[in-house]
């Protein structure tokens, strides 16, 4: 564990609260002894710590700026690629030892170790930690992706209709799902997306309406 405190850039005194937040609950389930409680805790955390970073990083920027870099900072995707710089995925504790290379896997060990820098040394450390190793990817978010609930939203509501979004299918086990979400519209039709979170298959829904919509009636 010292080679991986070295690469975290802190070091634990309790070295039990990182065993924890890199044992997946098929290696033990234990509720004190894999990470969930403690990734319930880093998800929260982390929200914080982005929301804050952005907040001093764009310090000149609206809230409008801020949002969709926030959204893109903290999704499941790169929260894993942090996890994976980390290389996080030779410590956890899985079985099969494949979880490790899993996104969601990957994603609640990044935020279950969050909580237990959390735990053991407070906020404000934790907030240095998601600094140090999160900064780089809120650099990035200059220009963020587009937000495509938000852009239909916005111009279905001038049109006095508003999406709504419908789960109707979810296929594949649990540790790598596809969520099917059906997305409609009042006189505007509907479409079918799909996507490895349900949030990922409403932007695609959201964004196939909007390509529909932009094809039918130029800018929309």
């Amino acid at each position: 564990m010292q080679a991986l405190e070295e690469i975290l850039g802190y070091h634990f005194k309790n070295t039990a609260l990182l065993e924890q937040a890199l044992t997946h609950r098929s290696y033990s389930g234990n509720i004190k002894k894999n990470y969930e409680r403690l990734e319930f805790l880093g998800d929260r955390v982390l929200g914080v710590a982005i929301a804050h970073l952005l907040y001093f990083t764009f310090a000149k920027e609206p809230e409008g700026f801020l949002s969709p870099r926030f959204v893109e900072v903290v999704r499941k995707e790169t929260v894993a690629t942090v996890a994976r710089e980390l290389g996080l995925n030779n410590y956890i504790k899985a079985k099969p030892n494949t979880l490790s290379l899993n996104e969601n896997v990957l994603c609640d060990v990044m935020e279950a170790v969050i909580g237990a820098i959390c735990i053991e040394a407070g906020f404000e450390e934790a907030i240095s930690f998601v600094d140090k190793h999160f900064k780089i990817h809120i650099e990035k978010t200059s220009q963020p992706q587009r937000d495509n609930k938000t852009v239909l939203q916005e111009k279905v509501h001038k049109l006095g209709s508003s999406p709504v979004y419908e789960l109707i299918k979810k296929e594949g086990s649990e540790h790598e799902p596809i969520f099917y979400i059906k997305l409609s519209v009042d006189n505007l039709g509907s479409v079918i997306g799909k996507g490895k979170s349900k949030k990922l298959a409403e932007q695609n829904a959201a964004s196939q309406l909007i390509e529909i919509l932009e094809h039918q009636n130029g800018q929309f």
